[in-house]
C-alpha cells in the first residue's frame, strides 16, 4: 500500500512534540501549586510529600509522573523545585546515551536538587542500571579504561530527587519503577479546567478574550493544556488578521476550523485514522502498524499522541485483534454505525 500524502495540518502532533519556546513557556508556566489548575489528586499527593520533606529538612523522595504529553509533568517538576527551594535540572531519556553522561549530570547536582528526566522510558538499559544505586544509595560505580587496566571507581553524589516523566509507563522495567516512592498518573483535563487555563494564558499574554471565545478554545483542546496554549496563539493571530483583535466565539471557531480541529478536538489525522478503520478495514479490527502506514504517520506518534485521546473518549477500542471503531467514532466522521450489516456486527 502506498503511503498517502498529507492533505491537512497535523497541528496536534506538532503542538505536543514541539513544546512552546522557552520564553513563552516561562511566562505561562504556573509557579506554585496554587496556580496549577486540575490534577487535584496528584497535586495533593505532591503537596504532602513536599511539606513533609521540608519539615524534615530532607531531599524529596523520588517521583514518577505518567500520562499523555502536554498535561503538566514538566510544570509540576518546576513547582516541586520552587516548593523545596532547590534547582531543577532538566534532561530526557534519549539524550543520556552512556553511563558517563549520567555520571556527569549526577555529580553536578547540589544537595536536594531535582533531576527531571523526561521520556525516562527511553533510557538505555545499560544506563538505567546505574540509576539503581544512585537512587537508593546516592553513589554510582563507573568503569574506567578497558581490558587489563579496567577498574571501577565509586562516586558519591549529593542526595537528590529524581522526577521521571513518561508517556508509556508500561515500558519501564520493574526494578526502576519500584524505586519511585510516588507513582502518579496525570489524566486529561475537563473543559472547565481548560477554560481557566485559557483565560489565565490570555490574561498573562494581554490578549482580549470573551468568555464564549475562551470556552470554544477549551472545548477543542483535547483535554491538554499545551494544546490549549498553542491554540491561544494561533487564534490570537487569526483575530488580529481577520477580526478586531478580540477573541470571540465566532473568530475562535473560524480559526480552529481553519486548523481542521472540530468541536470534539479531533484534527485531520484523527479523522483519517477513523476513516481508515471505518472505510478501508470495515470498522476493524486492524493493527496499529497498518493504520500508521495507511495514514502516513509513525506508529509511535499514533500510539503516544492520537490513540490515547481517541480511546479514552470512546472513538475507538483496542482489542487483542487490533483497533475497532465505535459508534461514536462513526458519528464523528459522519457515518451511521449501522451503515452495513458487517459494521453493525462489529459494534
Amino acid at each position: 500500500m502506498s503511503e498517502p500524502s498529507h492533505t491537512g495540518i497535523d497541528f496536534i502532533s506538532n503542538a505536543l512534540e514541539t513544546p512552546l519556546n522557552s520564553q513563552t513557556e516561562s511566562i505561562l508556566r504556573p509557579l506554585s501549586f496554587s496556580h496549577f489548575v486540575g490534577q487535584e489528586k496528584t497535586v495533593e499527593r505532591l503537596r504532602i510529600m513536599a511539606g513533609a520533606a521540608r519539615k524534615r529538612n530532607e531531599a524529596l523522595n523520588h517521583v514518577l509522573l505518567s500520562g499523555p504529553p502536554g498535561l503538566g509533568k514538566t510544570s509540576l517538576s518546576f513547582i516541586l523545585g520552587s516548593e523545596m527551594g532547590t534547582n531543577v535540572r532538566v534532561t530526557s531519556g534519549p539524550v543520556i546515551e552512556k553511563a558517563s553522561d549520567l555520571a556527569g549530570l549526577l555529580t553536578n547536582l547540589q544537595e536536594g536538587d531535582i533531576l527531571f528526566i523526561d521520556e525516562i522510558h527511553r533510557l538505555p538499559k545499560t544506563v538505567e542500571e546505574y540509576l539503581y544505586s544512585a537512587m537508593e544509595d546516592y553513589r554510582i560505580d563507573i568503569m574506567i579504561d578497558q581490558g587489563p587496566n579496567a577498574r571501577s571507581v565509586r562516586l558519591n553524589i549529593p542526595r537528590f530527587t529524581l522526577v521521571g516523566a513518561t508517556t508509556r509507563s508500561g515500558l519501564l522495567t520493574a526494578p526502576l519503577r519500584s524505586r519511585f516512592t510516588l507513582q502518579t498518573r496525570l489524566d486529561y483535563y475537563s473543559p472547565e479546567h481548560l477554560l481557566s487555563i485559557v483565560k489565565r494564558s490570555c490574561k498573562l499574554l494581554e490578549i482580549p478574550v470573551e468568555e464564549p471565545g475562551a470556552l470554544e478554545i477549551a472545548q477543542r483542546s483535547r483535554g491538554t493544556p499545551r494544546i490549549a496554549n498553542n491554540l491561544v496563539y494561533f487564534v490570537r493571530d487569526y483575530t488580529e488578521e481577520r477580526g478586531d483583535g478580540v477573541i470571540s466565539k465566532q473568530t475562535a471557531r473560524a480559526a480552529l476550523e481553519l486548523l481542521e480541529i472540530d468541536q470534539s478536538g479531533l484534527d485531520e489525522i484523527d479523522k483519517r485514522i477513523l476513516k481508515t478503520i471505518a472505510d478501508t478495514y470495515k470498522g476493524g479490527p486492524v493493527g496499529l502498524g497498518t493504520i500508521a502506514v495507511a495514514v502516513g504517520e509513525e506508529a509511535d506518534t499514533l500510539e503516544e499522541v492520537h490513540e490515547p485521546f481517541l480511546i479514552q473518549n470512546g472513538f475507538i477500542q483496542r482489542t487483542p485483534q487490533g483497533r475497532i471503531i465505535s459508534a461514536k467514532g462513526f458519528q464523528a466522521i459522519g457515518l451511521p454505525p449501522s451503515g452495513s450489516a458487517e459494521q453493525s456486527s462489529l459494534l
